[in-house]
């Protein structure tokens, strides 16, 4: 897992710090798309999805839940241990107060069960890595391992015993594999793929959630996997062409400056860098050799 070995002046680097595969790709502007694919995932295993829809107002407030995942996955990466500490402790907490009703055996069931706790933590990882790579964000096979391995650092944050959290991304497959029978698409899950497409926004924002928003719903509705396009019963498209959207979203995004991008709120990254110094700023493209961890051109998206 990351241990922030990188030269800080004695300053706290959080638990992944400068040179982690966690520290630079989080940074990516691609991961706003990966995280809608996240909740798309998420939303096929009957507990998980049905734990959110019972305790939380997510189709009124679709936009707090992704900001408040995106501070979240944010103080985790960048902020101090400290940080990492209080807001992990926030979210057991708060899961540890919430039940739900099973949606086929009535069966009353916690929140915060560890099975349903893995299944979130292994799709955002899934997604996050997946996109990223698939949008040409350049990683190596062992750099997607340790950056699999390190977020075993957030599963230990949100209550998972990071032994049993997949640790390389062989072992994510396989549990993907394992755990692939579960899945199905009830209502919750469609009603949650409906609301992702088409959120509630103010009237005047109408025609922007008609020209980006909903271009960014499908694109990371399109990254899924096969079988989630399979369970969601809507038509898979060609993967080269979902790779090609992918790539050229990417590349529109990382075309947005550094300072442009870093300065909407909470400046997560802003502020890691000024308690730690100018040589911890991300920059993947741009890393001295010492410090690089995307410089092997060539290796990169994940196959489909």
């Amino acid at each position: 897992m990351g241990d922030g070995s990188t030269g800080t002046g004695g300053a706290d680097p959080g638990y992944f710090g400068p040179d982690s595969v966690t520290w630079q790709m989080h940074a990516d502007p691609i991961m706003w798309i990966a995280g809608v694919r996240a909740l798309y995932l998420q939303a096929l295993h009957p507990r998980a999805v049905r734990g959110v829809m019972q305790n939380s107002d997510i189709r009124e407030d679709t936009w707090g839940r992704l900001l408040r995942t995106a501070r979240f996955v944010g103080t985790l990466t960048y902020g101090t241990k400290a940080d990492a500490e209080r807001a992990g402790a926030r979210v057991r907490r708060i899961h540890g107060l919430l039940e739900a009703d099973d949606p086929v055996t009535g069966e009353r069931f916690r929140v915060d069960d560890a099975a349903l706790l893995m299944w979130v933590h292994c799709a955002e990882v899934d997604s996050y890595l997946h996109v990223a790579r698939r949008s040409g964000f350049v990683l190596s096979d062992a750099q997607a391992d340790r950056y699999v391995d390190e977020q075993r650092e957030a599963a230990r944050l949100i209550g998972l015993d990071p032994a049993l959290v997949p640790a390389s991304t062989a072992r994510l497959a396989a549990y993907f594999a394992d755990v692939r029978p579960e899945l199905t698409a009830g209502a919750d899950a469609r009603d949650v793929a409906a609301f992702l497409g088409s959120p509630p926004v103010h009237p005047l924002l109408v025609p922007a959630r008609a020209l980006v928003w909903r271009r960014v719903a499908r694109l990371a509705y399109d990254a899924l996997p096969p079988y989630a396009h399979e369970l969601y019963g809507r038509p898979a498209p060609a993967p080269h062409e979902v790779t090609r959207r992918l790539t050229a979203a990417g590349r529109l995004l990382r075309g947005i400056p550094d300072t442009v991008r870093w300065q909407l709120p909470p400046k997560h990254i802003l502020r890691a860098v000024a308690r730690l110094g100018p040589g911890t700023r991300p920059a993947p493209y741009k890393l001295r050799r010492r410090a690089a961890i995307l410089e092997e051109a060539g290796e990169g998206a994940a196959a489909e």
